[in-house]
Formats: C-alpha cells, structure tokens, sequence
C-alpha cells in the first residue's frame, strides 16, 4: 500500500476560495433583487424602494469579484 493521496479526497482549502464564494453570493442577491424590481410593479400598485435598487448593485459587483477570483487563480496555476 502506497502513501499517496486519495484522488477523490478534495485537496486542502485556499484562502482564494472564500473570494468565490462572496463573489456568488453578492451576485445571487443582486439577481435576486432585479427580479423583486421587476415583480413588485406587478405584485403591487407601488413602486420598488430605492433599497432594492442599492441590492440591485450588488450584482455588478458580485460579477467583477469573480472575475478578479479568475484572474487570481488562472495567475496562481502558473
């Protein structure tokens, strides 16, 4: 029996991987809240409150968080 690692085992956490995951989360919330802007005219009379507009921003930068994760972890491969 060998000492070499299961390859199926995942190998040890890096700290970049947390980046990914608020990068996901932000942008999770975001598209969240472009579909209430979208379903609150319907669901309702009233217009959305500027708060999920705000929540709304959270998309864009969610995306560009993933973004530096890729760039960051494409230059670490290397």
């Amino acid at each position: 029996m060998t000492n070499s690692p299961d390859p199926a085992s995942p190998g040890p956490r890096r700290s970049g991987d947390r980046l990914l995951h608020v990068a996901l989360v932000l942008f999770g919330i975001g598209i969240l809240a472009v579909i209430g802007i979208f379903v609150t005219p319907i669901v309702s009379d009233s217009d959305p409150g500027l708060w999920l507009y705000g929540l709304a921003m959270l998309a864009p930068a969610g995306f560009l968080l993933a973004l530096v994760f890729a760039l960051w972890s494409g230059r670490r491969a290397r």
